[in-house]
């Protein structure tokens, strides 16, 4: 089957339009199609002092784009046994007592913490190392009711990393490059530069001319932000976050990261919170990913699980950049030119003998319900359901039982009920009757 070819052109144009338009020392940008690398590409200096010109191999801060990376620690964590996404903060670091919060509303910003550490560490530049971090806990503020709504907080993930940190018996670091960064062969992210590396830089606005910003050490707060990559890198990370990979993160629990958590844009529903990760929406499509900023640079992924299609850009400029515009536009691009791969249908051999009975149409009063049997498993989906949507998937629960593990209804579910003579006489999905002719409930 021939494979989609990238808009190179269309890419490569919208890139350069941006460093010219805003004016950004350099840009590195790069696409998956499919799940590969597909297209890359650099350009402006990475060094403005130097001269250095950028490539496709430059490091760049990634900033909160490491949340992604923390929030995979905690899941496999969980995984492993070592914690519960509703267990509160407390039960791990007990010096945080006060706080309320589960490591499920942490990593979906939902906690009401406080956006960043007590004191002016956006003026001072000084973050608080581990110790730091825990004593100043007495002085941070629940700014918002624990669930009330979505407030975006780095006080929040650098509490996650004490909590990796703690759990795996590791240093946060040393816990991230050993179970995630060295698993997928991510060589070119760090938490220290590493060259060739970009600098960063303000782009002052009203004349040409850039200042160097400083290269901040984050301390405890690495777990929010602290992260160097490639765009080549991040593209690998970006598929590992839709499928996962073998012996460091099952493609189930990469799925159970990119379930809605939480609202950011409550005026259009545009942006949503998962487990760590940002849910992007651009029409009837649902990117994944993150952005990133820290002093003189901005980052920017996203992928769409369908189409396993998407864009990565990293930049060296800090302010005046509409680093979300271009990841959109990139994206977007990049995933109407990779739609996604059907799987072939293959016939089955045969069904099991007690699940043939079950097939075929049934009425809860006046709603049509259509059982099937596909790939190897039970479902159900309403007659009325647009095509688009999925079905509930069932697996076997026991003795005429079966529970919804996906689709509508999930969790509830399904139960045979016989007559004397062993014949399925009704069904009841999540408590309602299921017949095989419409009635009135009942009767």
């Amino acid at each position: 089957m021939p494979q989609p070819e990238p808009p190179v052109a269309e890419l490569s144009r919208l890139v350069r339009e941006a460093q010219a338009g805003e004016r950004i020392p350099s840009v590195s940008a790069a696409a998956v199609g499919n799940g590969e690398l597909v297209w890359q590409e650099a350009l402006g200096l990475a060094s403005v002092e130097g001269e250095h010109e950028a490539t496709t191999d430059t490091q760049y801060r990634v900033g909160s784009i490491t949340k992604t990376f923390t929030a995979a620690a905690i899941m496999q964590l969980r995984d492993a046994g070592e914690l519960e996404l509703d267990d509160r903060l407390e039960q791990h670091i007990p010096e945080a007592h006060h706080r309320s919060p589960t490591l499920r509303r942490l990593l979906a910003h939902v906690s009401g913490l406080q956006r960043e550490m007590p004191g002016y560490v956006w003026e001072t530049l000084e973050f608080p190392d581990r110790a730091g971090l825990i004593s100043g806990l007495g002085d941070a503020e629940q700014v918002l009711p624990t669930g009330a709504r979505w407030h975006y907080s780095n006080l929040a993930f650098a509490l996650l990393g004490e909590v990796v940190g703690r759990r795996s018996g590791l240093e946060y670091e040393d816990c991230i490059r050993e179970r995630l960064l060295e698993p997928l062969g991510l060589e070119r992210t760090t938490f220290e530069q590493v060259q060739p590396s970009a600098n960063g830089y303000l782009v002052e606005p009203y004349s040409d001319r850039v200042r160097p910003e400083q290269n901040v050490i984050k301390g405890a707060f690495a777990a929010a932000g602290s992260l160097w990559s490639t765009t080549a890198d991040l593209v690998r990370w970006a598929v590992f976050l839709v499928e996962g990979a073998e012996g460091v993160l099952s493609k189930e629990t990469a799925e159970e990261m990119r379930r809605f958590q939480s609202m950011a844009d409550l005026e259009e529903w545009k942006l949503g919170w998962g487990l760590g990760l940002m849910l992007m929406r651009e029409e009837n499509r649902i990117f994944v990913g993150h952005g990133g900023a820290m002093p003189g640079f901005l980052a920017g992924l996203a992928i769409s699980p369908k189409e396993r299609a998407g864009a990565v850009v990293l930049v060296n400029s800090g302010a005046g950049v509409k680093i979300e515009e271009l990841l959109r536009k990139l994206a977007v691009k990049v995933a109407e030119a990779f739609p996604p791969e059907p799987d072939p249908w293959t016939p089955a051999t045969d069904v099991p003998e007690l699940v043939e009975p079950l097939l075929g149409r049934w009425w809860t009063e006046g709603v049509e319900v259509v059982i099937g049997y596909r790939r190897g498993k039970l479902e159900a989906r309403s007659a009325a359901a647009a095509p688009g949507l999925p079905p509930s998937v069932f697996e076997p629960a026991g003795d005429d039982r079966f529970r919804g593990v996906s689709g509508p209804e999930e969790g509830e579910l399904l139960e045979v009920v016989r007559a004397e003579d062993g014949s399925v006489e009704k069904l009841y999905w999540a408590t309602y009757p299921l017949r095989r002719t419409p009635g009135a409930f009942g009767e």
